[in-house]
C-alpha cells in the first residue's frame, strides 16, 4: 500500500485548495480511504473518510459543508477539496488507508499512512 499526497500550499483565509493523493499497489475499492490532518502541537485527526465501496461518507464537524472527499477510479487518485479555508485549517494533511480487513467506521483504526503535504491558511 502506498499513497502519496500533493497539492498543499499557502493560501488566505476564505480560499480554496484541493489535495490529491496517488494510490500505487491496490485499486481504490481495495480498502476505506481517508485524509487525515496534524496541526503544530495537535494530534493527528481524521478529516474525511469513505468507506471502501464509498457508499458511506465521513466528515469531521469542523470541516462540514467546507470540505469534500471524492475519487477518480480510473486515476486511482482521491481527492479533498477545501473551500472557505480558515487559519485553523492549517496543519500536514495526509491520506491513508484501513488495512487489515477492518471493519470501516468514521476515521478510526486507519493504519497505512502516506506522506503529507503542508496546507497554510493565513488571516
Amino acid at each position: 500500500v502506498q499513497l502519496q499526497a500533493s497539492g498543499g500550499g499557502s493560501v488566505q483565509a476564505g480560499g480554496s485548495l484541493r489535495l490529491s493523493c496517488v494510490a500505487s499497489g491496490f485499486t481504490l475499492d481495495s480498502y476505506p480511504l481517508g485524509w487525515f490532518r496534524q496541526a503544530p502541537g495537535k494530534p493527528r485527526e481524521g478529516v474525511s473518510c469513505v468507506s471502501d465501496s464509498g457508499a458511506k461518507v465521513y466528515y469531521a464537524d469542523s470541516v462540514k459543508g467546507r470540505f469534500t472527499i471524492s475519487r477518480d477510479n480510473a486515476k486511482n487518485t482521491i481527492y479533498l477539496e477545501m473551500n472557505s479555508l480558515r487559519p485553523d485549517d492549517t496543519a500536514v494533511y495526509y491520506c491513508a488507508a484501513l488495512t487489515g480487513g477492518n471493519t470501516w467506521w468514521q476515521c478510526y483504526g486507519y493504519n497505512s499512512f502516506g506522506q503529507g503535504t503542508l496546507v497554510t491558511v493565513s488571516s
